[in-house]
């Protein structure tokens, strides 16, 4: 630079104190330096997209996720009560997306069956108990049933927030998180069939209500009555790492002059990060 050349010369030539070469044109040296920019403070989300963006962002800066997983789902009628427990322990990698589930489900009557699921590249990997692994899209019903994903969760917010009515997404502050939630009411099915949320719900229930209809009992949509339903996403608020998600429905099945209750409720905490490598099974190769 100029300047430093010029005052070499001088202390040089002069013998000047060095402090002398500062000065240019009477300025002080700090006064030359152009203003320092300092980037204006990111806006604050407000929106259930700026939200689900940040969600998005804050699980793209990890590899891997560790998330547990609790369900359980069961059949009420005249007071009787069958039901199944689940327990998973899935593993969430982020970029290639892959995802490892190891669980094991525990029916009224105690009997244990052990379950795992291996998804990459658009495809499932089943085997339920001891049977051979099965392959299926990803986009499979009964995939979609199985796979408990909670970060696939933020792009089914995303399309609840597209499509919301007067009851749809919104971001709530509690304790130092941000739920994002949809909730429904009792209603007759047919009235809220088109929600995306209760699609969802429907996608769930169709395996029982098959089994239903095998057992001699008529399941027709359109005496069928949501029960209630609740779908909760909650953010770290100050990360906006995903804490927990919860979904949680129910559906009436008049029969008999009664009704038969179904109700499933699947909550899924998130562990923290996982270092190790999501690796296709043995079995599977």
């Amino acid at each position: 630079m100029r300047s430093r050349s010029r005052c070499a010369a001088l202390v040089l030539s002069l013998s000047l104190p060095l402090a002398a070469c500062g000065a240019e044109d009477g300025k002080d040296p700090e006064e030359r330096q152009p203003p320092k920019r300092t980037s204006a403070p990111a806006p604050a989300p407000e929106s259930p997209e700026d939200f689900l963006a940040l969600a998005a962002e804050a699980m793209a800066e990890e590899g891997a996720w560790t998330f547990s997983v609790k369900g359980e789902e069961g059949l009420t009628h005249q007071g009787q009560r069958s039901a199944a427990s689940y327990r998973a322990t899935v593993r969430r990698a982020m970029a290639p997306q892959a995802l490892y589930s190891q669980g094991v489900s525990i029916s009224s009557k105690g009997v244990k069956k052990d379950e795992e699921i291996y998804v990459a590249d658009g495809t499932a990997h089943l085997r339920d108990g001891d049977a051979p692994w099965k392959a299926a899209p990803a986009s499979d019903s009964e995939m979609r049933n199985k796979v408990e994903d909670a970060v696939a969760v933020i792009e089914d917010f995303r399309t609840y927030a597209r499509a919301a009515t007067g009851d749809g997404v919104k971001p709530v502050l509690v304790d130092g998180a941000v739920e994002l939630r949809v909730r429904s009411g009792e209603e007759r099915l047919a009235a809220v069939r088109d929600r995306s949320w209760v699609k969802k719900a429907v996608r769930e229930f169709e395996p029982t209500a098959e089994q239903l209809r095998e057992a001699g009992i008529p399941v027709d949509e359109a005496q069928v009555t949501l029960s209630g339903l609740e779908e909760v996403l909650v953010l770290d608020a100050t990360t906006y790492r995903i804490r927990s998600y919860r979904f949680t429905f129910g559906f009436l099945v008049p029969y008999g002059g009664q009704d038969i209750a179904f109700d499933q409720d699947v909550r899924q905490e998130n562990q923290g990060v996982f270092e190790g490598e999501i690796e296709m099974p043995a079995g599977v190769r």
